[in-house]
């Protein structure tokens, strides 16, 4: 499943949010701090949304661990975040999980309080720790992912 998660994050790399999409399975499972749990086609807009507003996205990765049934992947993001124009170097650390040759389960780990500092300064430092943060933020992912979807 080497191949497999190559072909996602290459084409992450590249900004190839369909390509991604397209080594997800029907029934995937999502999980990151910033997003929360998506299914399905939520997942695959995410990338879609999240590639499409990129401006300045640099991917790197490597994959730690793929065998048949699951896939270990540090990959690091360091981009610009919009809303405040400061600078993000995010580590991530993705599990995922296979099924049927497609990825069935991905689940991406990082330090949400490091990225709120980050990528909001002062107020991420304050806040970001809390699950008052969690929560707002996402409100924040999903509302502008269904925006985004209805508008397809």
């Amino acid at each position: 499943m080497r191949e497999l998660l190559q072909k996602f994050y290459g084409a992450f790399k590249k900004r190839d949010a369909e390509t991604m999409a397209s080594c997800y399975h029907q029934d995937i499972t999502f999980n990151d701090p910033a997003f929360g749990k998506l299914y399905g086609i939520d997942a695959g807009d995410m990338w879609r949304m999240l590639c499409g507003n990129a401006t300045d996205l640099d991917i790197t990765y490597e994959i730690l661990q793929a065998d048949e049934e699951k896939g270990l992947v540090q990959w690091k993001a360091d981009y610009t975040f919009n809303k405040t124009g400061r600078k993000v170097h995010n580590v991530v650390l993705a599990k995922i999980r296979f099924k049927d040759g497609l990825i069935i389960e991905h689940t991406d780990s990082f330090n949400l309080h490091t990225w709120a500092k980050q990528a909001m300064g002062f107020q991420g430092w304050l806040l970001g720790n809390t699950p008052f943060f969690r929560q707002k933020l996402r409100a924040t992912t999903n509302g502008m992912l269904k925006k985004f979807q209805s508008k397809k």
